[in-house]
């Protein structure tokens, strides 16, 4: 038992490696498969208790989130200002909640470890039930699937089709076919039951690969030059007073020199200002007037202060601002939580310094809000962690011709965790066919191509500006359309088959002709 235990942590550790910065993709395949091979090991011919199959899986979630979401502690203890025991402590707690939602599909799997082709969809469809059970769960945390490791891999093809979460779902199967051969309980020579479970684990790479040969967006009208600021803020000086009039001198630095450039947009990351909007109406007004001299529409992440009817407060919004020919602002919908909100507020805002910060104490915005338009283009606007949720990206891409998403990854400092969120942003660009450009206060700044690739970027920590170009996208791919139902039309059946060859192979095991036929 201890044994298995610490394969799992293992393994979920390797996943970790699959994803950016490291990008051993191969190491993703190779850490569900010893997952799944695990499974058959502490089964034997027989079925697995449900509560050792959670376990596996629970240790499995510590593994993958102690090390790919160990960025948690450099916010927590850098500028949370919490003690280093504390700071592990919540780590710790945040990885294990994670693992717990990982593993409660896994408790069904210990049904299926007897019969070998049930076990694989199982296998499968379960994986894909755990990613999808944490992109909603307490708001959710849609972080460190499966299939963001395959951006450049022949999987790559079915991103517009089935998103990250078929992606992983593909992977998964493939991952408990492997086990199945590693662990001898496949003879794909003599049976042809083994020979279809390996067609259903191989075809889709290369089908995977065609796809990719199709064009499902296509460009319209004329490029648009685009440019970014990198203002290379420290996080520790943004809201000091005294370091105010340099936040603002350097964005203003930034975009007089994008502007001798000739620019269509400028752009500035999540709340690139260290002023309310409606502190600040002289600044305000300044932007206005420069971007219609100039020509050149800005946009930038701001707080927005507004009364609310309601409650007859002021609340604050995480937004986004055009500046220029049609002044437009966007809300911030999807926040963090105890980055943006405390839950619980009245018990423990106060207890560190991370649940006081400027920002923890945000509004969502409504939903249904309109995408902005700059540059005679309507850009689906993605503040910082929106971005990784695939629908939502999908429904904000319907209504526009660029994703644009911003974001402020000076919290997490030089950890793993910018490189992972800009690798989730490329997924995105892959799903929608659409261009995505990503401002960000200390990086990963860049522009992203319809399929997922990096086509400029500035380096990490400089402050820099950056020039791309980007086209306005018109047609939807059919992840946009479906959404995720079209992963859920796979998974279930692949589910109800698990179901059926179980049963089956009960049948034939209670029949006079049990032992002859194969499972």
């Amino acid at each position: 038992m201890i044994k298995h235990s610490a394969l799992a942590i293992f393994a979920g550790g390797l996943l970790t490696l699959s994803f950016a910065p490291y990008g051993y993709w191969i190491c993703g395949l190779l850490s569900l498969a010893l997952l799944a091979w695990l499974y058959l090991r502490a089964a034997g011919e027989q079925r697995l208790p449900g509560r050792r199959a959670f376990w596996l899986a629970f240790c499995y979630g510590l593994g993958l989130f102690g090390t790919g979401a160990s960025w948690v502690y450099v916010s927590i203890t850098h500028f949370g200002n919490s003690s280093v025991p504390l700071g592990l402590l919540l780590t710790g707690g945040f990885a294990a909640v994670l693992a717990v939602l990982l593993a409660l599909p896994f408790c069904f799997l210990g049904r299926f470890t007897d019969n070998r082709a049930s076990f694989a969809l199982a296998f499968a469809a379960l994986w894909f039930a755990s990613e999808w059970l944490r992109s909603w769960v307490f708001t959710g945390f849609p972080w460190l699937f499966a299939g963001y490791a395959h951006l450049d891999t022949p999987l790559a093809g079915w991103a517009p089709v089935l998103s990250v979460y078929g992606i992983g779902l593909l992977l998964a199967l493939t991952s408990a076919v492997i086990a199945l051969l590693v662990s001898g309980r496949l003879t794909p020579i003599r049976e042809k039951s083994s020979i279809a479970l390996l067609l259903a684990a191989a075809l889709p790479w290369p089908a995977g690969a065609l796809l990719t040969q199709v064009n499902w967006t296509h460009p319209e009208g004329e490029t648009l030059e685009v440019g970014l600021v990198q203002a290379n803020i420290p996080q520790e000086k943004k809201w000091l007073p005294e370091f105010r009039g340099e936040t603002i001198s350097r964005y203003q630095r930034g975009t007089q020199e994008l502007s001798a450039r000739g620019v269509d947009v400028v752009i500035w990351p999540e709340a690139a200002l260290p002023l309310l909007y409606h502190q600040a109406p002289n600044l305000m007004e300044a932007l206005q007037r420069n971007a219609e001299k100039t020509q050149i529409d800005l946009i930038s992440g701001l707080l927005y202060d507004q009364q609310d009817t309601d409650s007859n407060r002021r609340i604050i919004h995480n937004s986004a601002a055009v500046f220029g020919r049609s002044p437009q602002v966007y809300h911030k919908r999807h926040l963090v939580p105890f980055g943006e909100y405390v839950p619980l507020e009245e018990w423990i805002r106060g207890t560190i310094e991370f649940f006081d910060l400027p920002t923890s104490f945000i509004r969502p915005g409504a939903e249904g809000q309109q995408p902005l338009h700059a540059a005679g283009t309507s850009w689906a606007p993605l503040i910082c962690y929106e971005i990784v949720y695939p629908r939502m990206v999908a429904d904000s891409a319907l209504s526009s011709q660029v994703l644009l998403t911003i974001s402020n990854d000076a919290w997490f400092g030089d950890s793993i965790g910018p490189l992972q969120h800009m690798q989730m942003a490329q997924m995105r660009a892959l799903e929608t066919g659409r261009y995505l450009v990503r401002g960000t206060n200390t990086g990963v700044t860049a522009i992203v191509d319809p399929r997922g690739r990096i086509t400029r970027r500035l380096p990490q920590f400089e402050q820099a500006t950056l020039v791309g170009e980007v086209s306005a996208m018109r047609g939807n791919t059919p992840f946009m359309l479906a959404g995720i139902s079209a992963v859920f039309a796979l998974a279930l059946p692949m589910l109800a088959g698990a179901v059926l060859l179980r049963r089956r192979k009960r049948a034939v095991a209670e029949s006079p002709l049990a032992g002859e036929l194969p499972d």
